[in-house]
């Protein structure tokens, strides 16, 4: 939606209100917009509402005309009638621009490339295709919160005072100034760290903390999270992983099994009756 300068919406908006007042004609897109704004202004009001809206412009408004003769009080109420109506309609039109212009968040969505965003307080993020990012317009705040789903690159600005906080879906990031990567693959998520450090949190499990080429995921099992070391090897050049910590609130020894056998091949003879215990660690 493209966004109107407040000025000009406003000398749209008492033009209309001029030549409603007055009685000039009105064309037939101009009608139109007025019928869905006044749709808008009254869609949440009763018609109790509606009338006490009325009767206090009025009230407002009676001072300013003559009443020289009881002949010219029906058209006198007439117009004022259809004055409280603009009004209200001006009313709601102010509402909605502060919504859209103050109150609204910022909504950024990559569709088929990968796109960079700065925000504010000078932090880069790149999203990749699929990706949204929502920015509350009162960003940046004592704690700099934002909102991410998919996948993106986090250039976090400094900021001792000021933490920066990803919240993602099921979990979230917390930074002071640093780079890392948020991926959101279904069920599986992960936070990649190159610079600085970061703490993540997910419900049920310990808050985490990476320093860099360090790797947070959860395999794609709720309460579990795991702490990854990447290192590259400097006779053969190839990356290994190396598992930090395991920690598992509320999940089943089988689940357990599967999550080291899957990720690193280690396989463990188990009795069976002992499965579907319920592990803490």
């Amino acid at each position: 939606m493209k966004k109107l300068k407040y000025s000009k919406a406003q000398t749209f908006v008492f033009k209309l209100w001029s030549r409603e007042v007055s009685g000039d004609e009105i064309s037939e897109k101009e009608s139109v917009i007025l019928e869905l704004w006044k749709n808008e202004a009254i869609k949440d009001l009763d018609k109790k509402h509606i009338q006490e809206s009325k009767l206090k412009v009025l009230a407002g408004l009676e001072s300013y005309f003559k009443q020289s003769h009881k002949a010219n009080i029906f058209s006198l109420k007439k117009n004022m009638y259809r004055a409280a109506a603009v009004l209200l309609l001006l009313f709601s039109l102010t509402g909605f621009l502060g919504y859209m212009f103050f109150i609204k968040p910022d909504v950024y969505v990559a569709i088929n490339d990968n796109q960079t965003i700065k925000l504010q307080d000078g932090s880069l993020v790149m999203l990749l295709p699929g990706a949204k990012l929502t920015v509350e317009k009162s960003f940046p705040a004592d704690t700099r919160v934002v909102d991410l789903q998919g996948d993106a690159v986090f250039k976090v600005a400094k900021s001792k005072k000021h933490p920066f906080i990803v919240r993602a879906d099921g979990f979230s990031t917390r930074v002071m100034g640093t780079v890392f990567k948020v991926m959101q693959r279904g069920e599986r998520k992960t936070v990649e760290l190159y610079e600085g450090k970061v703490a993540v949190s997910s419900p049920g499990t310990a808050v985490s903390y990476l320093t860099p080429n360090q790797r947070w995921t959860n395999f794609g099992m709720a309460h579990t999270a795991a702490v990854i070391n990447e290192k590259i090897n400097k006779q053969s050049g190839k990356k290994t992983s190396v598992l930090m910590t395991l920690t598992f609130n509320d999940v089943s020894f089988r689940s357990i099994m599967e999550i080291l056998y899957k990720n690193y091949g280690i396989s463990i003879r188990y009795p069976e009756e002992i499965a579907e215990k319920k592990n803490y660690c």
